[in-house]
């Protein structure tokens, strides 16, 4: 498991995925990562202490993944990140909630006191899908609702069931409204819900330009970030 590592293209920033508590939303088909999660609270916290000493703040940006939400992550691992953040001048953070955590975003604003950017796991803009299929439990009202609380959302495409014209939808609505989106390309995993081969294909074809566009990150594999 690898849980450091530095992203140098766009938005440098080193990354560290650390272990949480269970996720409290916990529903989604297609997620096994909470197979990461725990409840020994003094393991997380040796595990996350030792990973978060490796940050150098070369970039003075930090980004935090979890198994989950950072409202997950113990107190003294909390504790920890900001002391490094204060310690090495980091100005921004990249951080992860679920839409259930959305009138607390706030409280780790007044926590770090640095700039924050809230990414938030979506997977789709389209209501049908994201919530019968993946269950996500996105129940926002309209999208100016969804950018009032995150700056960045997380797209996933080639899941069975997903249409070529679902994910045009989702690149277009992304790029139009959101200052920085990360597209992932499903990896096949222990759940029930499977990759379409042929749409994965299709989209490597089709949107190998998002490399190119500043506001995108692409995961063509789950750990093109260095961590997993």
């Amino acid at each position: 498991m690898m849980r450091y590592s530095v992203i140098k293209n766009k938005f440098p920033r080193e990354i560290l995925l650390l272990k949480a508590t269970p996720c409290k939303w916990g529903k989604c088909t297609f997620c096994d990562y909470i197979h990461d999660n725990s409840m020994d609270i003094e393991h997380i916290n040796e595990v996350n202490l030792k990973v978060i000493e490796q940050v150098t703040g070369e970039y003075g940006v930090l980004e935090i993944i979890n198994s989950g939400n950072v409202f997950e992550l113990p107190k003294e691992t909390l504790e920890g990140i900001k002391k490094k953040v204060k310690e090495l001048n980091i100005k921004r953070l990249f951080l992860e909630a679920h839409w259930i955590y959305r009138s607390r975003l706030q409280e780790m604003r007044d926590f770090f006191g640095v700039d924050i950017i809230f990414k938030t796991g979506l997977e789709s803009f389209d209501e049908e899908f994201r919530e019968d299929v993946l269950k996500k439990g996105f129940n926002y009202k309209n999208l100016e609702e969804l950018k009032g609380y995150f700056n960045s959302v997380c797209l996933m495409v080639g899941i069975k069931g997903q249409t070529k014209e679902m994910i045009k939808n989702d690149i277009k609505v992304a790029l139009e409204n959101f200052e920085h989106f990360t597209v992932n390309v499903y990896t096949e995993n222990t759940t029930q819900i499977k990759p379409d081969k042929e749409l994965i294909d299709w989209f490597q074809d089709e949107y190998r330009w998002l490399e190119d566009e500043k506001k995108c990150e692409v995961l063509w594999v789950n750990t093109d970030f260095g961590v997993g």
